[in-house]
């Protein structure tokens, strides 16, 4: 007979936290479902706190300021009510919004405490440090000049950053794979490696007969030294497991190379992508400021040279907004490319 006592402990264990985790079963612990109530609240009370603040300051600020940085609250006020409102039906929204609702409601208490310490107490002088609506204004007012001066970033950006990618893939594959290019490559990378690009500016502009090309050899410079590196590690840090059950199979070496030590490599190509696109990022506004007449960092040292300081933080919130898009849509890359890591690695 069976035991009554082992039939009734069956369904209790099998419905315990433990084994619903274990059969992937998504448990909601009471403070996930206290958490939707408070936090699609905290963007239109932190939109409804920068109103305050913003009637508060807006005595010591100009009318076309003030008009365009209410409506950009309204806006944003409007927005968040709307999608508090649809997110019950829209699961996407939903958990799009629990992710990001703190970061945004962080985001605007610091508009809050900029406004504060600049428009309404003033400790901090003119005008160096203008007000959040003296930026917005600033974007509005320039906005042509800021789209073209973007859109001129972008392409030096871009043929630099793939220049010296294509370059750095086939220096690091044979330096990592062939022993007579690792002995010539290597003290080739430990010499000019290090060497930062914007150092090579007053010979770049020597050498090269437009500031365009200038400007785009050293992204590619920038570019090529992280990539190269990490890219020759990882091929030479191939199992040699992988090399020896392929060879088995009858792999021959050009297979060897492309189907087996560069995928085996991607992580920590990966890894030169983002660390070169980061050192891109920096030789792209040394660059433009120093020849190339168009660009964010042209754009920078114009609004300076004029002490338009609403116009230079104008630059730097659009180069803030222009880089992270473009390591975000990296990281898309990254994802989709090393799919194969998820539940092998920490995701």
């Amino acid at each position: 007979m069976s035991n009554p006592v082992q039939e009734l402990k069956g369904p209790v264990q099998a419905s315990s936290p433990n084994v619903k985790a274990r059969r992937g079963v998504k448990i909601a612990t009471p403070a996930a479902l206290r958490l939707p109530a408070n936090i699609f609240l905290a963007i239109p009370l932190a939109v409804a706190v920068a109103f305050g603040v913003h009637l508060w300051a807006s005595k010591n600020q100009p009318a076309p300021e003030t008009n365009s940085y209410n409506l950009f609250l309204g806006a944003l006020l409007f927005l968040s009510i709307a999608a508090a409102a649809v997110q019950p039906f829209w699961s996407h929204l939903r958990r799009w919004m629990q992710h990001m609702c703190p970061i945004i409601a962080a985001a605007i208490s610091l508009l809050c405490l900029w406004e504060v310490i600049t428009s309404g107490l003033r400790w901090l002088p003119m005008p160096y440090f203008p007000s959040p609506a003296g930026v917005l204004q600033s974007l509005v007012d320039d906005r042509a000049l800021l789209f073209d001066s973007t859109w001129h970033s972008l392409l030096l950006l871009l043929s630099g950053y793939a220049l010296g990618v294509a370059v750095a893939l086939v220096t690091g594959v044979c330096i990592g794979w062939f022993a007579p290019a690792r002995y010539w490559g290597m003290p080739l990378l430990k010499v000019i490696g290090p060497i930062p690009a914007t150092a090579w500016v007053p010979l770049a502009m020597v050498v090269s007969p437009s500031a365009m090309f200038s400007a785009v050899g050293l992204i590619a410079l920038a570019v090529w030294f992280p990539v190269t590196m990490l890219t020759a590690s990882g091929i030479s840090n191939t199992r040699a497991s992988y090399l020896d059950v392929a060879r088995t199979l009858g792999a021959g070496p050009w297979y060897l190379i492309f189907r087996v030590a560069i995928p085996a490599a991607m992580p920590n190509i990966f890894i030169g992508f983002f660390m070169g696109l980061g050192a891109s990022f920096l030789t792209l506004v040394v660059a433009e400021t120093v020849g190339v007449k168009s660009g964010l960092g042209w754009y920078v040292s114009w609004a300076q040279g004029w002490a338009e300081y609403g116009k230079v933080y104008a630059a730097l919130v659009i180069m803030a907004a222009f880089f992270s898009t473009i390591m975000t849509m990296l990281f898309k890359v990254r994802d989709r490319v090393l799919v194969w890591q998820k539940g092998v690695i920490k995701w």
